[in-house]
């Protein structure tokens, strides 16, 4: 048996990160279970490693994460930084449920090790992933606004979203044509990328959209490390290109879930 490794540990962070904030829809309440799962790590610096760094670094964080939600009856962070219990995700889908889907879908566990991370059986772990998968199909259709300046990239995304049931009420290719399209059309939620044609920022043009209007936004780009820096507010969703579809129809489901329409205001950039 080997110790984890501090290198290992840093450059996995940015993943965990997108995880936490994943599962629970918020920048503040991710990183508060990210900071537990490093205060739980540096608190065993001996800490047997007998799976790869990523496994036991994810599986750390749900010891965390099930020890504060066994104990915690409480529902927001409050500003000591304590971690409460999260019941909010994909609409009327249990914790769990949600955990097996990041952790196959988006950070690409095998069932065998997602369902070690949550402490679950693997004929358990398949069945609850077969109900998150088909939580996913919305009986609700919304509109959603594409901003992405590839058309072969926009054209896939939206057949992704009509594939889900939602209809697209505008893409767009430019900075000031995503900003004016946003006002003209009230979409439910935003798939972005980050760099438009013309040197046009999906960052700014998001930024101004969100001046008047709450609304969730997916970022997906080839870009990450340009909103994972840890130094302003950053979105809760974030994919890199390329993108899994399935992933896409997770985060459309998790993203109308934690804010859903009626848009009510939060101060969380998505």
């Amino acid at each position: 048996m080997t110790s984890l490794d501090a290198k290992e540990i840093v450059s996995l962070l940015p993943h965990l990160r997108r995880y936490a904030r994943a599962l629970t829809g918020s920048q503040k309440r991710g990183d508060a279970y990210v900071r537990l799962c490093l205060e739980t790590i540096l608190a065993e610096p001996n800490r047997p490693a007998t799976h790869p760094t990523k496994f036991e670094l994810f599986n750390a964080f749900h010891e965390g994460w099930r020890a504060i939600n066994a104990r915690t009856p409480v529902a927001d962070v409050d500003q000591t930084g304590t971690v409460p219990r999260i019941e909010h995700g994909l609409a009327e889908l249990p914790t769990v449920e949600r955990q097996i889907l990041l952790l196959t879908i988006l950070e690409g566990f095998s069932l065998a090790d997602a369902a070690a991370i949550v402490g679950l059986g693997l004929e358990e772990a398949q069945e609850l992933l077969e109900k998150a998968q088909q939580a996913l199909h919305l009986e609700t259709s919304v509109p959603i606004m594409i901003i992405e300046d590839e058309p072969l990239i926009a054209m896939d995304l939206a057949r992704i979203v009509m594939e889900m049931g939602h209809r697209v009420c505008a893409t767009a290719a430019r900075q000031d044509q995503a900003i004016e399209l946003a006002a003209a059309t009230k979409p439910a939620l935003i798939l972005a990328d980050i760099q438009l044609s013309g040197d046009g920022s999906g960052i700014v043009a998001v930024r101004d959209i969100l001046k008047s209007t709450q609304v969730p936004i997916i970022f997906i780009t080839g870009y990450p490390e340009r909103l994972l820096t840890g130094e302003n507010v950053e979105p809760a969703f974030v994919m890199t290109k390329p993108f899994n579809p399935d992933a896409v129809k997770m985060f459309i489901g998790q993203a109308l879930s934690v804010l859903p329409p009626p848009l009510a205001p939060s101060k969380d950039v998505a």
